[in-house]
């Protein structure tokens, strides 16, 4: 590292790169109809590009605390855009449904990588008094891409196919491989740690035990064998795996992280809200297009607000934590969730767009006052060395809270759409029964904004933080 950090162009790289492999996640969800009929399977079958997706990120992100110490920053930026491109031309050509899985799971290995290396390599290049403003920008694209992307895509299916949502992606990430080529540097420190077969074998199952079982719980059901089944491998797996850990001299993450109290606590605000965000972002398209049988277009349209107020807030909200600290931002963020929460919980066919509108809004205000500056206050609490493993727990357990977020909040809408058509009997109404469920849904997603409110007071205020980094 002798030549002089350059922050800005390597903060870009990564805000392109990322912006693009978010976008990619959740884009092709709008086109899962479509491409039941277009690819000729079913449901249950077509559900497995975003699984396959999410269990490769369930698998491979917890290894990138390793990879970020074995290989430099350069190495695996490029690394990761050269799957993500491969990958988007793969899905842009796909003529069957297995091309268009392989090309979801070479995305995510993609993302899998980009993702803990974005988050690591802030927390070398900024100081702590400005990684706030940094991590705000970052929560910008993370939040901003998947909530644009239903609109984008809705667009994109009205006057392209489906194929025009990867093709419509890869000039992009040719920009930023271009890009991340002449500009990004190296600044982690390689230790060059010895792969433990054991610990991949063991966070393998366990993490991907667990985003499977959940990811299948709402179309299998919970008490399908193979939803338990992977559930109990998943719980067998990570207790091996951090059984495998503890013992380790050189673990492959380091568990100590959970000792920061700080550190477990923005891990926990992050999960939930996590959760809170999946949950809305599966219930209200469905709620839209189902209950108020508005269009793809018109839906991503009436979600669309929510994703640009977010957008914009993320970074103001990253400056207020640098001067402020978390605890003033994630309480109030927990609150608006949780108000957001009442109301949707009293929808239904005569609530108008506007009103979707401003709860869905305030909702992700909520999201972004807590998201960046619960995330950042954690990770600030530990030492340099510890920062891959914090980065790693943390972004693995993003993508296993989405999964049971998503799986929750439709085996809650199913079951209460099944109770109520057995009340009501053959005078029940589908599309009051869907209601219904969506709203009971949204009363189990009110304890989670309510659990999240009582974490936050534990949350240290900027100068009691302060006191403990130093």
């Amino acid at each position: 590292m002798s030549q002089p950090i350059k922050k800005t162009p390597i903060l870009a790289a990564f805000l392109i790169a990322g912006f693009v492999g978010l976008f990619s996640e959740t884009a092709l969800n709008m086109a899962l109809g479509q491409l039941v009929i277009e690819l000729g399977v079913e449901h249950t079958t077509i559900q497995w590009l975003t699984t396959g997706y999410l269990l490769t990120l369930g698998i491979l992100v917890p290894i990138s605390g390793l990879l970020i110490q074995k290989f430099t920053t350069r190495q695996l930026f490029l690394t990761s855009l050269i799957f993500s491109i491969i990958g988007t031309i793969i899905a842009g050509l796909a003529p069957t449904f297995a091309f268009l899985l392989m090309a979801r799971i070479v995305q995510a290995i993609g993302t899998a990588i980009l993702l803990p290396l974005m988050f690591n390599t802030v927390l070398l290049i900024f100081p702590i008094e400005k990684r706030g403003s940094a991590m705000g920008v970052m929560g910008l694209v993370i939040m901003f891409a998947p909530a644009i992307s239903p609109t984008v895509s809705g667009i994109i299916l009205e006057y392209l196919t489906w194929h025009w949502i990867f093709w419509t992606t890869l000039p992009f990430l040719v920009f930023a491989l271009i890009f991340g080529y002449f500009y990004m540097q190296n600044v982690n420190e390689l230790t060059h740690p010895k792969i433990d077969v054991l610990s991949v074998i063991f966070s393998s199952i366990g993490f991907g035990g667990i985003v499977y079982g959940f990811s299948v719980a709402g179309d299998k059901g919970w008490s399908s064998s193979i939803v338990i089944i992977a559930l109990a491998a998943g719980v067998i797996g990570l207790a091996l795996f951090a059984w495998r850990q503890n013992n380790m001299e050189k673990p492959m993450i380091n568990l100590k992280v959970l000792k920061y109290p700080m550190f477990t606590l923005g891990l926990i605000a992050v999960f939930i809200a996590f959760m809170c965000i999946l949950s809305t972002m599966i219930l209200l398209p469905l709620y839209l297009q189902t209950g108020l049988a508005l269009a793809t277009f018109a839906a991503g349209l009436v979600l669309l607000p929510g994703g640009i107020i977010n957008g914009i807030f993320s970074p103001i909200v990253g400056r207020l934590f640098d001067n402020y600290g978390a605890k003033v931002l994630v309480m109030p963020g927990f609150i608006l969730i949780g108000i957001a929460f009442v109301f949707f919980m009293q929808i239904d066919q005569q609530t108008s767009q506007l009103t979707i509108i401003v709860l869905h809004s305030v909702m992700m205000i909520g999201v972004s006052l807590v998201m960046a500056p619960a995330q950042t206050n954690g990770l600030n609490q530990l030492p340099r060395h510890l920062y891959p493993d914090g980065t790693a727990l943390m972004n693995t357990l993003q993508q296993v809270s989405g999964a049971i977020g998503t799986a929750v909040a439709i085996t809650i809408m199913s079951s209460a759409q099944a109770s109520f058509v057995t009340e009501q009997g053959a005078s029940a109404s589908s599309v009051d029964a869907f209601i219904y469920g969506v709203q009971t849904s949204f009363k189990y997603a009110i304890a989670l904004a309510v659990i999240g409110i009582i974490l936050s007071f534990f949350i240290k205020g900027k100068q009691q933080t302060a006191k403990q980094s130093n």
